[in-house]
């Protein structure tokens, strides 16, 4: 079996509002998804969501870098994803995001060909999974227990909290939404590298008493030496995010003592596969890990989702973006339990279980 054919598409979705970080707002997705098909006449998709602030790309990148690698992949098998991972890595050192789409296509058209879902292709089984959901940095104290209630009320069990406001502002939104929702409702509270070291501090002393899972990426990305200094001052378990990529990285960090979690997102380590690493070095190390998202649709969610069924040592998901969609462009695929508390439903088809409506993609260019 060989690639025949590798389309590359634009996809646009707009948020039903802006979603206020630290590091920017979001108000839209601007994805690429790619679909690769075999002479077998078996196809796989694939979905980049670039996030600049982090990976360092974009849409107009990744759908350069995507058009270009097409080419090259023309021809060669599907099934080696391991090479094909090495070939596209020797055209560019950067481009994670496209490599990832890439990869995810690779992986859903190896296990549609072996008839399986993916989880099952990576070896797992089915298990309950269900993702938290999140509130951006709101403007009142009042706002945020507003969303935190609503979250609740459709049946939430864990809330992912924005912070990077000036001083102890984000303890106080923490403690108040503890206090409205009760002991019951796991928090976690995601910086976004927006503190400093005595900031770092004094919040997560401060909020000490709301009992949060753990603060994620509270600092820099470069700072892990203060990373675990303040994962050894105690005041809460830390997930490191940005400081995080690849599996080299989730090498050094856990040697380093710098984090209890650590969050994979496959546009970080370039996919299916480097998520398997990553999962491998947490599980050596008796850590546990977290996988995100940036801004992808059900489709990149659903790679995310099958590699969580697979790899037991992830046992935190971050998969609603989603849920801030206007539109879906998914006529087929995973139920992220955007109105029943985020419990996920994977498909039993083989692969990812997606069927997309080409009709939302733009800008399609077809190489074979």
């Amino acid at each position: 079996m060989i690639i025949k054919e590798v389309d590359v598409s634009l996809l646009d979705v707009d948020y039903r509002a802006p979603l206020h970080t630290s590091i920017g707002s979001l108000t839209a997705a601007r994805n690429v998804v790619v679909r690769i098909t075999a002479d077998s006449g078996i196809s796989g998709w694939g979905e980049a969501a670039p996030f600049g602030p982090v990976t360092g790309d974009s849409q107009e990148s990744c759908y350069r870098f995507a058009c270009a690698a097409a080419k090259s992949l023309i021809g060669t098998d599907p099934l080696a994803i391991r090479l094909r991972n090495a070939q596209l890595a020797a055209l560019s050192a950067g481009e994670i995001s496209a490599r990832a789409a890439i990869d995810i296509a690779l992986h859903d058209l190896a296990s549609r060909h072996a008839q399986l879902p993916l989880f099952a292709y990576l070896g797992g089984a089915r298990r309950p999974l269900s993702t938290d959901c999140t509130i951006g940095i709101l403007p009142s104290v009042a706002a945020t227990i507003d969303a935190g209630s609503e979250l609740v009320a459709r049946g939430f069990r864990a809330i992912k909290v924005k912070a990077g406001r000036a001083g102890v502002e984000d303890a106080a939104h923490v403690l108040a939404l503890r206090e409205a929702l009760g002991p019951d409702i796991e928090l976690r509270v995601d910086a976004n590298q927006a503190w400093d070291l005595r900031a770092a501090r004094a919040n997560l002393e401060t909020m000490r008493s709301a009992g949060i899972a753990f603060a994620e990426q509270p600092l820099p990305a470069f700072d892990v030496v203060n990373l675990a200094f303040l994962r050894r001052d105690g005041a809460a378990a830390i997930c490191a995010d940005e400081s995080m990529f690849d599996a080299h990285d989730a090498f050094a960090i856990l040697r380093e003592g710098a984090a209890d979690y650590l969050n994979i997102k496959l546009g970080k380590c370039a996919g299916i596969a480097g998520g398997l690493d990553i999962a491998a070095i947490a599980a050596a190390a008796g850590a546990r890990c977290m996988i995100g998202c940036y801004t992808e649709s059900r489709l990149g969610l659903a790679a995310a989702a099958h590699l969580a069924m697979a790899r037991p040592a992830i046992s935190f998901l971050d998969l609603d973006s989603a849920f801030s969609f206007r539109t879906d462009p998914l006529l087929e695929g995973p139920d992220f339990g955007e109105q029943a508390g985020g419990c996920i439903e994977l498909s039993a088809e083989p692969g990812l279980g997606c069927r997309i409506d080409e009709a939302r993609l733009r800008e399609r260019r077809s190489f074979s």
